[in-house]
């Protein structure tokens, strides 16, 4: 497995605190640069129950119509909801992550969704019971571009290999698995890697998970700007921005029926501008919409009807 990073000296929960704090910094500058107008507007803000964040939000940009680079982190008592869904009692947690969700104005850039998480909980001495990490990336195409798709899991199994050659595709399938919207029977996007739960076992300390993570974390950029700027310039009519909006209308369906992390900041109180972020600024919903027969937009709903493997194991 890959060796420590230079935080030793720091708790596990302080040195991911530290990472995401610079990652979120890295992310907002280079989506600055891409968008080229827009600029982040930045609100720190403070739980009353334990701890804050600080949320990032881009708006009407050249590029980006709407988007967000949110990190927590927050503490407390654990509420009711969470200690059934967990099977706990009197539990105490720690939660921290960055989240980011980028809607583009251009139907021929797809919406993209990461976010990397760490979470601790204690019994009523103030000693870890349970901690472990998650996250992962996706990407969602109003318009399918193959060699986009490729490139996007070629990048997550790039960063999954060097530290287990199984991450991958293990991943990759419960992505598959998660982000499905059941009551739509069809995919969210593409795919990309989703994990949860990722614990110390004989295989993996807590620093090879940290270390996976960030090695994750690190390659978003690389795994979505170059597509991007690829699509970016790309002519649309508005027929097309019709049809995107038709799709995000599924995005915000997930998220609102289906999202843990959505539902997990409501039941703990959770600031409700950072939550919602997520949600894209022009949407709509058609009663019983199909598109056109042997059209780009029947390529993509075919496609989302069956993950596929869009680079080789």
């Amino acid at each position: 497995m890959s060796g420590f990073k230079n935080l030793t000296g720091l708790s596990t929960k302080d040195k991911f605190y530290n990472y995401i704090l610079t990652l979120q910094d890295t992310i907002t500058s280079k989506l600055e640069t891409v968008d080229g107008k827009a600029k982040f507007q930045e609100d720190v803000w403070e739980r009353p129950e334990g701890g804050g964040g600080r949320t990032r939000v881009i708006e009407n940009g050249n590029v980006f119509e709407k988007g967000g680079v949110n990190i927590s982190a927050v503490h407390g008592e654990l509420p009711d909801s969470m200690q059934q869904y967990f099977g706990v009692k009197d539990a105490n947690f720690f939660a921290c992550g960055l989240s980011l969700v980028l809607h583009p104005k251009s139907p021929m850039v797809p919406t993209v969704h990461a976010n990397w998480r760490y979470f601790e909980m204690y019994d009523q001495q103030g000693n870890i019971v349970d901690s472990w990490f998650g996250g992962g990336q996706d990407l969602t195409p109003y318009y399918l571009f193959d060699e986009d798709a490729i490139h996007f899991h070629q990048v997550c199994k790039t960063a999954c290999d060097k530290h287990h050659p199984d991450f991958y595709k293990l991943y990759k399938k419960r992505c598959d698995e998660y982000f499905w919207n059941i009551h739509r029977n069809e995919a969210r996007g593409v795919g990309g890697l989703f994990f949860d739960y990722c614990k110390s076992s004989d295989d993996m300390s807590m620093n090879d998970w940290y270390n996976f993570v960030t090695e994750v974390g690190d390659s978003f950029l690389e795994g979505y700007v170059p597509i991007v700027e690829k699509r970016k310039e790309i002519a649309y009519s508005d027929e097309q921005r019709t049809w995107q909006e038709i799709r995000r209308g599924r995005y915000v369906e997930f998220n609102l029926v289906h999202d843990k992390g959505t539902l997990f900041g409501l039941k703990t109180n959770g600031r409700i501008e950072s939550i919602l972020m997520s949600l894209p600024p022009h949407v709509q919903w058609v009663y019983d919409h199909h598109p056109e027969k042997g059209s780009e937009e029947e390529k993509l709903i075919k496609t989302l009807k069956k993950p596929i493997d869009w680079v080789e194991f």
